[in-house]
């Protein structure tokens, strides 16, 4: 493989990551407003004033503006730029540890989990078409071909479903109030069907550790946390899933079976 073969996809996918996370980054900020992302000109959410091309380069337009907006001077959120930075990292990592169809495959599944959690962290919500859209390219991947094979993503999807909304169901019958959003369920079903039913309770396993651990952050800097606080779980789904699948693919492919030949020797 040439250098050229070597870095081309991480390079590609990148670059796309940065595009993608910019859309994910206005996504997060106008669709839980009723706004739409899809039409109109790119525009300053602060004065509205419509931005040029040159205002609409992924991270080096905020490093070059220092910020801020060049009409009004309103700051830009950093969760923008930090956005891109992570759908660029996706399509990086995506590409250099799984070139060619695996890549392409990771890098969607990566930035649509970042939509999801963007979504989850704006406004905790993760909406039924972005989690039908994670669900259906994941069983399209099984149809192509990709590890997993299609049965064990179908069997994820609704094993992943299944089990989350038990707990749920079982939380607020004990507790008498809600424990676990509606969309998570539905996200840790589509995530089944990207990763196969057996990779369902190491992703559970990832994401609760990264809640503790999220938690454990929170009370050493200051911050109080009940049990009553409001956690966006999907986020922790998402990261957790990721890690998994890039667990996936950095795993050695099975050894074929060894055949163990024995000869025998004739003695006359």
């Amino acid at each position: 493989m040439t250098s050229i073969e070597l870095w081309g996809w991480p390079i590609l996918l990148a670059v796309l990551g940065a595009v993608f996370g910019s859309f994910i980054a206005t996504l997060a900020i106008r669709w839980p407003e009723g706004r739409s992302v899809a039409r109109g000109r790119s525009a300053c959410d602060s004065c509205e004033a419509p931005l040029r091309a040159a205002e609409l380069v992924p991270v080096l337009s905020f490093l070059f503006q220092r910020g801020r907006c060049r009409h009004c001077h309103a700051m830009i959120p950093p969760s923008h730029w930090l956005t891109e930075l992570v759908g660029l990292a996706i399509g990086l990592v995506a590409g250099l540890i799984a070139p060619g169809l695996d890549g392409v495959a990771g890098a969607v599944f990566g930035w649509l989990l970042l939509a999801l959690a963007a979504l989850d962290l704006a406004a905790f919500w993760l909406p039924n078409s972005l989690n039908l859209a994670l669900a259906g390219t994941g069983l399209l991947a099984g149809t192509l071909g990709l590890t997993p094979g299609l049965i064990e993503r179908v069997a994820g999807g609704v094993l992943g479903f299944a089990v989350l909304w038990m707990v749920a169901w079982g939380y607020q019958r004990l507790r008498g109030r809600q424990g676990l959003g509606g969309g998570d369920p539905k996200l840790f079903g589509a995530i089944g069907c990207w990763l196969g039913w057996p990779a369902l309770a190491m992703v559970l396993l990832a994401a609760s550790l990264i809640g503790l651990a999220a938690v454990l952050g929170m009370r050493s800097a200051g911050r109080q946390v009940r049990a009553t606080d409001r956690l966006p779980f999907g986020i922790m789904l998402a990261a957790g899933a990721w890690a998994v699948w890039i667990g996936q693919q950095l795993e050695p492919p099975p050894s074929p079976p060894q055949v163990l030949v024995v000869t025998g020797m004739a003695t006359h």
